[in-house]
């Protein structure tokens, strides 16, 4: 697929020469809890410094992760650290990187970011990258940046090889037979299933993240039907289209028919009223709700 490798998903992991967001902004500062950030460009690298009144610190962003929001990933004494601060398009600069807007650091290496724990760090990299992970262990020599055909398709990279050397080669497994559940399953594995959201307790507005867990909780969700799971919306060999009316065939291929009841209000437009946008990180992100239901002004987030 000539387009996956623009994608959002391709891209889900930027190397320092590659990091566009840097790239594009030589120089990011931003100040919180009487601490000053500073990211500045030097030659094919991003140096993220912060300091107090008292000194500073300073480190290679190794790795930039996400696109519309990205998170950098660096090294201190051996150790994983995710930055306090995160790239905001919206902003088109700096910000407290969500779910940290509570931290108070007490010093220049919490200030500089949150210690991830080893099956943190497996599995941001086993899902933002292709090769990055192995069998449950590390293996960073290894990484291709992003989410390539052999991350999902678990044998492509073998049977191409042999193609191109004009041998025989079994066919990676069809992924496009899977019903609504299978499929919700398969995506949740980094976009988190709804049984690792309710097995972790991710209650409260955070979980609007968790695309398959909000889906799974629609009424209109069901396990064998292939007209509400998530490829019929989305094409994960493509860019996310930002146009919300382009999804009214996937709502139209069940609601315009019976036993379906059609909308009462409109048959265009229907994420708009149904999938509203959910806010968070101090209004610097929003994300598409994906539990589908008649959304009332005033109504609690249903979890």
């Amino acid at each position: 697929m000539l387009s996956q490798p623009k994608s959002g998903m391709a891209q889900a992991i930027q190397l320092p020469p590659d990091q566009q967001n840097l790239k594009s902004h030589p120089k990011l500062t931003f100040e919180k809890n009487g601490y000053a950030y500073t990211i500045e460009r030097q030659g094919d690298l991003s140096i993220y410094t912060v300091r107090d009144g008292a000194g500073e610190l300073s480190l290679p962003i190794q790795y930039a992760f996400g696109v519309h929001m990205q998170t950098f990933v660096f090294q201190y004494r051996s150790r994983f650290y995710e930055s306090m601060v995160s790239y905001y398009t919206k902003l088109r600069g700096l910000a407290i990187t969500l779910g940290d807007e509570q931290l108070r650091p007490r010093n220049l290496v919490e200030a500089m970011g949150r210690e991830m724990s080893r099956e943190e760090v497996v599995v941001c990299f086993g899902c933002h990258s292709t090769g990055g992970v192995n069998q449950g262990r590390l293996t960073l020599d290894t990484l291709k940046p992003g989410v390539a055909c052999e991350h999902c398709h678990t044998g492509a990279a073998a049977h191409m090889e042999a193609i191109a050397q004009g041998k025989a080669a079994p066919f990676p497994a069809k992924l496009g037979h899977m019903g609504a559940e299978d499929m919700s399953n398969f995506c949740g594995q980094c976009h988190r299933t709804w049984e690792f959201v309710v097995r972790k307790r991710e209650w409260g507005e955070v979980n609007v993240r968790f695309a398959p867990y909000r889906l799974a909780n629609s009424q209109c969700f069901l396990g064998d039907d292939k007209r509400i799971r998530c490829t019929a919306c989305h094409d994960p060999h493509g860019s996310l289209a930002g146009d919300e009316a382009g999804y009214d065939r996937a709502c139209l291929a069940c609601h315009a028919s019976k036993p379906r009841k059609p909308c009462p209000v409109s048959k265009n437009n229907c994420a708009g009223c149904h999938m509203p946008k959910v806010t968070l990180s101090d209004g610097h992100v929003a994300f598409t709700d994906h539990q589908i239901r008649i959304a009332r002004p005033g109504d609690p987030y249903p979890n």
